[in-house]
């Protein structure tokens, strides 16, 4: 429920004042509130492009102490963190400003059910091809935490970039943020049009809820140095490449946070 009763008489109705009813018992007024753009313009490659901070979101993917964390899934199976890790610090820096300027944070990450009921056996292959190794939902040998399973050490977001009042909170069960999740209502709901993003692995589920986003009508905009990978660097160069060429803009939130001012 937004504000209380207007001049009018009419109370709001919404979870977000962008775009919510107003309503008595006898009346129902369907017109939304205009909102008052709040432009940001920022170099992205060959062009400059304004957003309007009023109509954007953030985007985290994944940064998660499974991938990011030393104690994490993927270092317990040899997998070097550094590069998973190197978004933390702009990231960190960012974060702050956009809930300053009211740009809503959300972070998409991987939260599995207990019973995996969720996971077809394809999914689970990729992580366990030979089903005795520690894939998703099963224990790391550390400390007992299970692999990506909503409420574990494992899941949770690294401590230098945990959530905060206010920010939103979704569950994903695959490499995009929008199958089987509340993503897109939420967006809607908040009047989202533009959204910013950054988190790990850029080339795979970054770029896969980025797409997704664009399939879906949003304006998508990469933050390069607030998205990392442990993959080889090619797959960075081809993700910068094809969101570039296909799917929207490549942007530095040093340039951002210049722009919000």
């Amino acid at each position: 429920m937004a504000d209380g009763p207007r001049e009018d008489g009419l109370t709001p109705l919404g979870a977000a004042p962008a775009t919510a009813w107003r309503v008595d018992a006898t009346r129902a007024d369907l017109v939304r509130p205009a909102i008052q753009p709040r432009p940001a313009t920022l170099p992205a490659g060959a062009k400059a492009i304004t957003v309007d901070l009023a109509r954007t979101a953030m985007i985290v993917v994944d940064m998660q102490n499974d991938f990011c964390h030393p104690d994490g899934w993927l270092a317990s199976i040899g997998v070097d963190v550094t590069p998973a890790r190197a978004p933390i610090a702009p990231l960190a820096t960012l974060l702050p400003v956009l809930r300053a300027a009211k740009v809503p944070v959300i972070y998409v990450s991987w939260g599995n059910r207990p019973d995996r009921l969720n996971l077809s056996p394809a999914l689970l292959h990729v992580y366990n091809p030979t089903g005795t190794e520690v894939g998703l939902g099963d224990a790391l040998p550390a400390n007992g935490a299970k692999v990506l399973e909503f409420g574990s050490w494992a899941a949770a977001v690294v401590d230098e970039l945990r959530p905060q009042p206010g920010d939103v909170e979704v569950a994903k069960y695959r490499m995009s943020g929008f199958p089987d999740t509340p993503l897109d209502s939420i967006l809607r709901t908040l009047g989202v049009t533009t959204l910013l993003f950054g988190g790990v692995n850029a080339d795979q589920c970054v770029l896969a809820t980025l797409m997704d986003a664009n399939f879906r009508g949003y304006d998508t905009i990469l933050l390069e140095d607030c998205s990392g990978t442990t993959s080889p660097d090619f797959c960075l160069q081809a993700t910068v490449y094809n969101v570039r060429q296909c799917f929207g803009f490549i942007a530095n939130s040093a340039d951002l946070i210049a722009a919000i001012g």
